[in-house]
């Protein structure tokens, strides 16, 4: 290979990066600042909200029992949810007890997680301690991230271990590049000794895990397998591969099918409890549906596969009417908003007084999703670049496979969003990046005052919104100000 081509290799092929000592310096303020924010009056309300009724009380069970329990009739309980995201509430109440801190304390250490973990993917994608700064605080300074890392519900856990296995996909897609530069520097021939990819098998148990919180991180598990197959691709042809189509095509269908395996065993093995349990449900289903004195070999399986069966039924069919439902159309235009918690028999200081936590997107943040992602779509064909595409196709995978089940008027809520977030927000900072410009074009400074005074109204309009995110007691005169589209928002 020539010198000129191996030059072009390494600007193509390029290499892992080394975060920056500012970068650690701005994910500890970033990640401070979101967990005191989280942590105040964390206990408040003291009794369930929403469907901690439900989350809080099976993460006890699971404690106990090591499945779902009904007390009342001493009985497994049948639920439609793997228990991956329960455990993970249940360390809080192991922790520090059944009570509402407990319960919803490892929300707040996930979520946080969570941020920090976007900054390191944004850092990684666009090599700016800034926009990986950014990045976090929207994350940090959004009203539905912040309301669902206060909750003991599900999709945070979800939204954590999708974003886990973002950050790992993209470490194997700079680790494999950078075998393949070596590969073309030492005279390679156009084969790299990839290695295991470690990476690329971590990614896949986590999406496992994912779906082992909800049964949703299953479009993160087709989308990143497929991802890996186009980096895989791409990265024959910047080293120069000739029939590099032709070439990824056996480790493309090997790759596709060990993530898939992968990422199956680590989702069948968060229901040990399950397994280790004879009081799960529908544990002994085949043996005692066919009289038979005990389970064959395979029945746990079998039994697992009919479970799966059963709830997937009742996932399609669910298409009860709810107040506070809404359809994916409306998520980004925070259409309909889900009330977690209302009391008007509080005091104030006002003749009459309220307190809310109200599900609401940051209004500044969430209206900018829509314009932000079609002018990531214009940049990515504009630039062809590979990041805005992978971003794109990230936001959209949590959000558009819900429109199938429209027509089924399947009963949906605006949490459901939440898994999408993460590259939603990724979206406005690509943006961002591109209003700013390179580090020495004319419109630089400009750009950083347009950027900074967009984060400032969306902090700005966090801080406004705080009081109906946190439960805190208002005047009723007030809480009515912050219901911006009326009665969609009660």
């Amino acid at each position: 290979m020539t010198a000129e081509r191996i030059a072009i290799a390494r600007r193509r092929l390029g290499g892992p990066g080394r975060f920056p000592r500012a970068f650690w310096l701005a994910a500890i303020l970033v990640g401070g600042v979101a967990l005191v924010l989280r942590l105040i009056n964390l206990g408040h309300p003291p009794q369930v909200m929403f469907d901690e009724v439900y989350y809080a009380n099976e993460a006890q069970d699971l404690l106990q029992h090591g499945v779902e329990w009904n007390p009342e009739t001493m009985q497994p309980e049948y639920v439609v949810h793997p228990p991956l995201g329960k455990w993970m509430i249940g360390i809080g109440e192991q922790l520090f007890g059944y009570n509402a801190f407990g319960w919803r304390i490892m929300a707040v250490v996930f979520g946080v997680a969570a941020i920090v973990l976007v900054m390191t993917a944004t850092w990684r994608l666009l090599r700016s301690t800034v926009l990986a700064a950014t990045a976090g605080l929207l994350m940090a300074l959004d009203g539905m991230h912040f309301v669902m890392s206060r909750a003991a519900l599900l999709d945070i856990f979800l939204l954590f271990w999708i974003v886990v296995a973002f950050n790992l996909l993209v470490l194997d897609r700079e680790q494999r590049r950078a075998r393949w530069l070596a590969a073309v520097e030492t005279g390679g021939k156009g084969r790299a000794k990839l290695g295991i990819p470690w990476y690329r098998i971590a990614c896949a148990i986590s999406l496992g895990l994912a779906c082992g919180v909800k049964w949703s991180g299953l479009w993160y598990l087709i989308l990143f397998a497929l991802a890996a197959v186009v980096f895989d691709m791409s990265a024959r042809r910047s080293a120069g591969v000739r029939h590099w189509i032709s070439e990824s095509i056996p480790p493309a269908v090997g790759w596709t099918l060990a993530i898939a395996g992968i990422a199956l065993f680590a989702y069948v093995n968060v229901w040990w409890g399950w397994f280790l349990s004879d009081d799960g449900y529908f544990r002994h289903w085949y043996a005692a549906t066919h009289n038979l004195p005990h389970d064959r070999l395979i029945d746990p399986l079998v039994n697992l596969a009919h479970y799966h069966d059963t709830a997937y039924a009742f996932h399609t069919t669910l298409d009860k009417p709810h107040r506070y439902q809404s359809w994916p159309w409306q998520w980004l235009l925070l259409g309909r908003p889900v009330p977690f918690y209302w009391d008007p028999n509080v005091s104030c200081g006002a003749p009459d007084c309220t307190a809310e936590i109200l599900l609401l997107g940051t209004p500044v943040l969430w209206w900018s999703f829509t314009p932000a992602l079609a002018a990531l779509g214009w940049l990515a064909v504009a630039r062809r670049d590979g990041r805005a595409w992978l971003v794109l196709a990230a936001a959209l995978a949590g959000i558009v496979p819900w429109f199938q089940s429209m027509p089924e008027h399947r009963t949906m809520f605006f949490f459901y969003a939440l898994p999408a977030e993460p590259f939603l927000v990724l979206a406005v900072v690509y943006v961002l990046g591109a209003i700013i410009g390179a580090p020495h074009s004319a419109r630089r400074r400009s750009g950083a005052v347009i950027a900074g005074a967009y984060v400032l109204a969306v902090a700005l309009c966090f801080a406004y919104f705080y009081p109906i995110y946190a439960g805190t007691p208002i005047p009723y005169s007030d809480w009515l100000d912050r219901l911006w589209l009326g009665n969609r928002w009660v």
